[in-house]
C-alpha cells in the first residue's frame, strides 16, 4: 500500500522529513491505542458473559422445589415423602399436606419429625419400610444414639390435634385406633447425589397439595444432594455417589463438611439443615 505525503517546498528535504516522521509516530500512537482498545473491550465483554454465567449458576443452585424446606426423599416406587425440621414444620405439614390417602409416620420416642408419605396407601410393604426407617432416622432416637427404634404409621382419619382435654401441644398429635408398626427400625441413612430423573405415577406434585391422582409418569430431575434412609438406597432409590451415615460423634457440621468433600456437593447449610440432630458416624 502506497503512503502520499504532501511536501512542503518552503521547508528544506530534512525539515519535510522530520515532519513526516512526526506524523507517522502521531498515527503509530493512535493505532496502538485503537488495538488497547479493543483487547480493553473484548476483556469486558468476556468478563461480563462470565458473569452473566455465575449468576446464572447461581439462580440455578438457589432454585428450591417447595418440599425441600422438609426433610424429604423420593422412595424406590417414586413416591414423596416429607418430614418436619420443627414443631413448626410438623404442624404445617400436618395441616397443608397430610391428605387422606396419605400415610402417617413417626418414632414411638419423645420428640420426632411427623413424617408424611403422600399416597401412602398404595404404598406396598417395601415402600412403607423405607418411610418408617426415615421417621426413625429423624427423631430424638438419633441425637441418643440408638441403634434402633419402634415407628408407627397412621391413616389421616386417626391423627388429630384435640383430644376431650382441648388440643395437645404444638408439635404433638393425638392418634387413634389401630395403628401399623415397625418393630426395631435400624436407624442408617445415605447422603447421595440424586439419580438424573425418577419416574413418579401422577400428573403433578404441587405446593398446594392438590394432587392430580390420574396416572401418568412424570420424570422429576434429581441433580442435587438427597438425605435417604439406608433401606431405600439398598432398594434402587439412587444410583449416585453415596456416603452411609449412622449415629456417632462426629459433630453435625463437621459431618457436613465431610459429605460435601467426599460427593463434590458445595452447599454444606443444605446438608446441615437436612441432617438429623446428633452426631454421625461416617462410611
Amino acid at each position: 500500500m502506497a503512503l502520499e505525503a504532501d511536501i512542503d517546498y518552503t521547508k528544506s528535504a530534512q525539515e519535510n522529513a522530520e515532519e513526516y516522521f512526526k506524523k507517522a509516530k502521531e498515527l503509530e500512537k493512535k493505532a496502538k491505542g485503537a488495538a488497547q482498545a479493543v483487547l480493553d473491550l473484548e476483556k469486558k465483554k468476556k468478563e461480563i458473559a462470565s458473569k452473566g454465567t455465575r449468576e446464572k449458576k447461581l439462580k440455578q443452585i438457589k432454585k428450591r422445589e417447595w418440599y425441600e424446606k422438609y426433610n424429604w426423599f423420593f422412595t424406590s416406587s417414586g413416591m414423596l415423602a416429607i418430614g418436619g425440621r420443627s414443631a413448626q414444620q410438623n404442624e404445617e405439614i400436618n395441616s397443608k399436606y397430610f391428605e387422606q390417602g396419605d400415610l402417617f409416620f413417626h418414632a414411638n420416642i419423645f420428640g420426632a419429625s411427623a413424617v408424611v408419605l403422600k399416597e401412602g396407601a398404595k404404598a406396598d410393604e417395601k415402600t412403607r419400610e423405607e418411610a418408617a426407617q426415615f421417621a426413625a432416622c429423624y427423631s430424638k432416637a438419633w441425637e441418643d444414639k440408638l441403634s434402633a427404634v419402634d415407628v408407627f404409621a397412621a391413616r389421616r382419619d386417626q391423627v388429630s390435634k384435640s383430644s376431650q382435654n382441648g388440643y395437645v401441644s404444638p408439635g404433638s398429635f393425638l392418634i387413634t385406633g389401630e395403628r401399623e408398626w415397625f418393630r426395631n427400625v435400624k436407624l442408617e441413612l445415605y447422603a447421595c447425589l440424586g439419580k438424573p430423573d425418577i419416574e413418579i405415577n401422577r400428573s403433578g406434585i404441587q405446593d398446594n397439595a392438590v394432587l392430580n391422582l390420574v396416572p401418568n409418569k412424570l420424570i422429576v430431575e434429581t441433580s442435587g444432594l438427597i438425605i435417604m434412609p439406608a433401606i431405600a438406597y439398598e432398594h434402587g432409590a439412587s444410583t449416585g455417589k453415596a456416603v452411609r451415615l449412622r449415629p456417632g460423634n462426629v459433630k453435625k457440621s463437621d459431618a457436613a463438611k465431610e459429605i460435601a468433600k467426599k460427593l463434590g456437593f458445595e452447599d454444606i447449610d443444605y446438608i446441615i439443615q437436612h441432617l438429623p440432630a446428633g452426631g454421625f458416624s461416617i462410611d
